[in-house]
């Protein structure tokens, strides 16, 4: 993910700080609680120049499996469809019309897959961050403030209320702390993230619980990916 990753910015008047153990702690559990859920309904909003996209659907943190449908925001709507999505491939449901919300069954046929991109697509990019916040274990939440990761204010989404916080340094590249933005409620639960892409202006936001969670199931005649 560090790949796509800038600074950051819109600092709120109330940080940042150093986080508190518990602060610390919530968003060390975060991405477990994720996985812990199996998966949770997601919408993401894709930046573009020609008024970019929304993906809205379900990841799968243990299958590692994303599925749900595009609308275009702008002017272009190229890319109104069905898609399912791994940390290696994307299949792509072209859809002249498509629905609010993707069927629980992905259609049988018409599916064309490629390599899933790890640069050149806000699409893509965007994809491969939500797939990212899963993990089948806790982060060390020592490591946490002494990487970087702050607090910076509270926040309410859809009534809950959050602590908004900012990630550490990635480990393959010193100096990115804050370059993720987590909206964490009181059980470590994530409700929000925000992303910079180097490539776009404005962030890719995923929003969490925006509608019910659909189980994924793979598109039918493609071999899973791990």
């Amino acid at each position: 993910m560090a790949a796509f990753l800038v600074a950051d910015g819109g600092a709120d008047p109330s940080g940042p700080r150093a986080l508190t153990s518990d602060e610390a702690n919530r968003l060390a559990i975060t991405r477990f609680r994720n996985y812990e859920a199996h998966g949770r309904a997601v919408t993401i909003t894709v930046p573009g120049t020609a008024g970019g996209l929304v993906v809205t659907g379900s990841v799968d943190y243990r299958g590692k499996r994303g599925y749900g449908v595009v609308h275009g925001t702008g002017r272009d709507t190229s890319s109104d469809g069905l898609v399912e999505w791994t940390a290696t491939s994307v299949s792509v449901h072209p859809m002249a019309n498509a629905p609010v919300h993707a069927p629980a069954s992905p259609p049988r046929s018409a599916w064309y897959s490629r390599p899933l991109l790890s640069s050149g697509s806000s699409l893509d990019s965007s994809l491969t961050i939500a797939l990212s916040l899963g993990s089948d274990r806790p982060d060390n939440a020592e490591l946490l403030p002494q990487n970087g990761a702050a607090w910076w204010g509270r926040d309410q989404v859809d009534g809950h209320r959050v602590d908004v916080m900012t990630g550490p340094s990635s480990r393959d590249r010193s100096g990115t702390a804050g370059n993720v933005r987590y909206w964490v409620g009181s059980d470590g639960t994530m409700y929000r993230v925000r992303v910079s892409l180097g490539s776009e202006p404005r962030p890719v936001v995923i929003d969490f619980d925006t509608q019910k969670y659909v189980p994924v199931k793979p598109v039918p005649g493609v071999a899973p990916t791990r």
